[in-house]
């Protein structure tokens, strides 16, 4: 996806892209640019519900009685752009420490009371002989939906490689490198991947031409 070019339809999953391999980046991801302008995908605090939803995080149930109780409230606004800044606020932080950077000692502060306000919670899952330990959240308030990004984004930082965290070569969009080798460069193949390949056998074409 270049900044200039359209989005094609099949590169959306319910009006959102989920192409970061981690939540925290594909939190990043709900401001892409298309034709050269960015667009904001949590365009309102239904959307925001409906990211959450979209990316496994909440029930249907759970939109459903976040909505019936919070709706068009100053809460859930106040929310949602507070959200929106701290996804900005973490893109930032995100592309300083891929590039080598430490993480600023204010956004651990903010990560730090972010999960000591809205924590996520642990339970035991049956799954046959051995259990299995999940996290989960019961949104009470809107304010409580920042418990999964902020535990995701304080996960990240913890315990991913920074090598294999990137931004798009070609766009605006980031993704954690899950390939063997670990040097992709581009967010999807769909998106930017086949044109990459495209240009770099062009490239090679021109080459062999040029020698002959």
């Amino acid at each position: 996806m270049s900044q200039n070019s359209p989005i094609l339809a099949s590169d959306w999953r319910d009006g959102f892209l989920f192409v970061g391999n981690h939540l925290a980046l594909d939190f990043l991801n709900t401001r892409p640019v298309q034709n050269g302008e960015p667009m904001e995908l949590l365009s309102d605090f239904d959307a925001l519900v409906r990211w959450f939803q979209v990316a496994g995080l909440l029930s249907s149930d759970a939109v459903t009685k976040l909505q019936r109780r919070s709706g068009e409230s100053a809460a859930s606004r106040r929310t949602l752009d507070a959200m929106r800044r701290f996804r900005e606020r973490l893109r930032k932080e995100i592309l300083a420490w891929g590039g080598g950077a430490e993480v600023d000692c204010e956004t651990l502060e903010e990560l730090n009371r972010l999960m000591a306000a809205h924590p996520m919670l642990s339970k035991l899952q049956a799954t046959g002989s051995v259990p299995s330990l999940e996290t989960w959240f019961e949104p009470r308030q809107p304010e409580d939906l920042f418990a999964p990004l902020a535990y995701a984004a304080a996960k990240l930082f913890a315990e991913a490689d920074r090598n294999r965290v990137r931004k798009c070569g070609q766009c605006v969009l980031h993704f954690y490198d899950t390939s063997k080798k670990g040097t992709r460069r581009w967010c999807s193949m769909q998106l930017c991947g086949n044109r990459l390949k495209v240009a770099a056998y062009a490239a090679r074409q021109r080459l062999r031409t040029n020698e002959r």
